[in-house]
């Protein structure tokens, strides 16, 4: 079995998944809607208790069988090799949306190659009379119909949800997406065709970039004005949330979004070390 080129290549690796779409897009939501401040405390136990554990347990089971997530279950227990087909389907499940999310970011990053935003305004051929634009004006007229530029854009451009009837008529194929689809998993696939040879290298950009374009944004979202008072009012805890199941299970369901555990890719990424790897450390 291969095995990885440095240690660092692994850590990336690891650190890469568990630093994903997930922690950007998921967690700032679940954190305001469960209470804002007061959300980090079962957040905090639910990953020292639950989170970390299962997360190590993987790597120390993913290395010491030096398997993938079939054969392994079937080395523990034969009557749990369910588990890894069971893993795998839903990999393949979770591969549909998140690269259909990283093809919408990748079509927005295109649209913004433009003089004018096309989300920014109301001008675009795709806007209705309902499209409200907020942009430079004081006094805004906003109704239950009313809808902003970015959304319209999304539904309207984007998804041309306006062109579908509902699930039994879903409308045609949005060429541009089908183009950022295509490059998107063939992305994915050069990035993974000769294993660990050439994910390991990709890692050293999809690992670190995050955090990059992370620091870019908290500078930029901390120099805006008012910026302190926002950060105030999103953190500002509501301590009766805490009293609620559904924020105990929310915080339990983001530790998985967050660090992964159950999907079989930390399996996978720890059965390509030496045996003797230090992976507590």
């Amino acid at each position: 079995r291969d095995k990885w080129s440095k240690k660092m290549d692994f850590l990336l690796s690891v650190v890469g998944f568990a630093v994903d779409l997930g922690n950007v897009w998921r967690f700032p939501y679940i954190c305001y809607q469960n209470g804002g401040g007061a959300f980090l405390i079962p957040y905090t136990l639910m990953a020292v208790f639950g989170g970390v554990p299962l997360f190590y347990m993987e790597l120390a089971l993913g290395q010491f069988h030096r398997t993938g997530a079939i054969p392994i279950w079937k080395r523990i227990c034969p009557i749990f090799k369910g588990i890894g087909f069971a893993i795998c389907i839903i990999g393949l499940y979770v591969s549909f949306y998140y690269n259909t999310i990283i093809t919408w970011a990748l079509y927005y990053f295109y649209s913004s190659f433009s003089g004018t935003l096309p989300w920014a305004s109301c001008d675009n051929p795709w806007n209705t009379p309902d499209c409200t634009n907020y942009f430079g004006k004081s006094n805004v007229t906003w109704t239950n119909f009313s809808r902003s530029p970015a959304e319209e854009f999304y539904t309207r451009k984007v998804l041309e949800i306006q062109k579908s009837g509902g699930l039994y008529n879903v409308g045609g194929i949005h060429w541009q997406l089908l183009l950022c689809l295509f490059l998107i998993f063939a992305i994915v696939y050069f990035s993974l065709w000769k294993g660990v040879k050439t994910s390991g290298k990709v890692v050293w950009v999809t690992a670190t970039l995050p955090y990059i374009v992370l620091l870019i944004l908290l500078i930029r979202g901390a120099t805006l004005p008012g910026a302190w008072r926002g950060v105030v009012f999103y953190l500002r805890p509501d301590w009766g949330k805490l009293l609620s199941t559904t924020v105990w299970v929310d915080a339990a369901a983001q530790i998985f979004f967050s660090l992964g555990p159950g999907f079989g890719v930390l399996l996978a990424l720890a059965s390509y070390n030496h045996f003797h790897n230090n992976c507590y450390r």
